[in-house]
């Protein structure tokens, strides 16, 4: 049995063939519930060469190209205005590449770093080898390339991903080194219970 984000479930202890699964009848809920939270993962459960394959998608739109490009004030014609984009080599806007980036770690937090991180360190060798264009569907995955113990904060290590972001046809349109500083279980838990 797994976990939603694929973790192995622990046995269950109770039920025994003298045990109490008869008594409470079968499919009954047990007398606690099981508590999940949704996080992603700490350090310590991190290996290199780990490959996570961030789903569903996102589809961009037009709406979030004007929302995201006007927002961060950003006058690139390319993005908002169409006759100019016409006239040029793709022949129609081009999505903000800062918008197709946020959106490609967007969708690793939840399997990666929700809950986990202490904070993200940097983000290098950014590439983005193909346009994407409003209508295009995003899918991200991360690469566990390397991980060491962070030698000033103790519990803490420094977790590198490479993050490739692909559109609907599986053409990659974005590249980028992810570095973050994440916490291990037991240095979580214990820095949680001295609050």
């Amino acid at each position: 049995m797994k976990h939603d984000d694929g973790r192995p479930a622990a046995e269950d202890p109770s039920p025994t063939a003298e045990g109490t699964e008869g008594a409470r009848g079968a499919g009954s809920a047990p007398a606690e519930p099981e508590v999940i939270e949704q996080r992603g993962r700490y350090a310590d459960e991190m290996a290199v060469g780990q490959v996570y394959l961030h789903r569903p998608g996102r589809t961009l739109t037009e709406a979030d190209n004007v929302l995201f490009t006007t927002l961060t004030m950003n006058p690139q014609a390319l993005h908002l205005d169409h006759a100019f984009a016409q006239s040029q080599p793709f022949g129609k806007p081009l999505m903000n590449s800062m918008l197709t980036l946020s959106t490609l770690i967007g969708l690793s937090v939840g399997q990666t770093t929700q809950g986990t991180l202490v904070a993200q360190l940097g983000l290098g060798e950014i590439s983005f080898p193909h346009p994407v264009f409003p209508g295009d569907t995003l899918y991200a995955r991360s690469t566990v390339t390397a991980i060491r113990e962070s030698s000033s904060r103790p519990g803490q290590r420094i977790v590198n991903f490479d993050l490739e972001g692909t559109n609907q046809d599986g053409t990659v349109v974005a590249k980028a080194q992810r570095t973050c500083l994440m916490w291990t279980r037991q240095a979580h838990c214990a820095a949680e219970s001295d609050a």
